[in-house]
């Protein structure tokens, strides 16, 4: 199970660390990757961190804006954003899977099945 939280209001420019808990599994056996729909919109991928290396990957669109990272003592995966922007608003989720490669593929919009997702978290950018 994937819970995530930390979502909320926050004004352009500011910044919230979500969290990604995991239960029943050893999340820093699988990668874990970030998603998010905003309304009426598809979902897009965000980033993603491997098990094996923590090896991470992010969509241009958050780069250099956004930290993925994983605390095992905690088995948690988080995603601190920065310099958030209104487009940033969505209900973020995660999602895990033994693969790096799925989740890499799903990341970059390939349609694929994923072991786990969570229920998501929603986040709003507005002043």
């Amino acid at each position: 199970q994937l819970v995530e939280s930390g979502g909320g209001l926050v004004q352009p420019g500011g910044s919230l660390r979500l969290s990604c808990a995991a239960s029943g599994f050893t999340s820093r056996l699988y990668t874990i990757g970030w998603f998010r729909q905003a309304p009426g919109k598809e979902r897009e991928g965000v980033a993603c961190i491997s098990g094996s290396d923590d090896r991470t990957y992010y969509v241009d669109s958050v780069k250099g804006r956004f930290t993925i990272y994983r605390d095992n003592a905690e088995n948690t995966v988080y995603l601190q954003m920065n310099n958030l922007k209104p487009d940033d608003t969505a209900t973020y989720y995660c999602a895990a899977d033994r693969s790096w490669i799925v989740v890499f593929d799903a990341i970059k919009g390939t349609p694929v099945v994923l072991d786990a997702w969570g229920q998501g978290t929603p986040v709003t950018v507005s002043s």
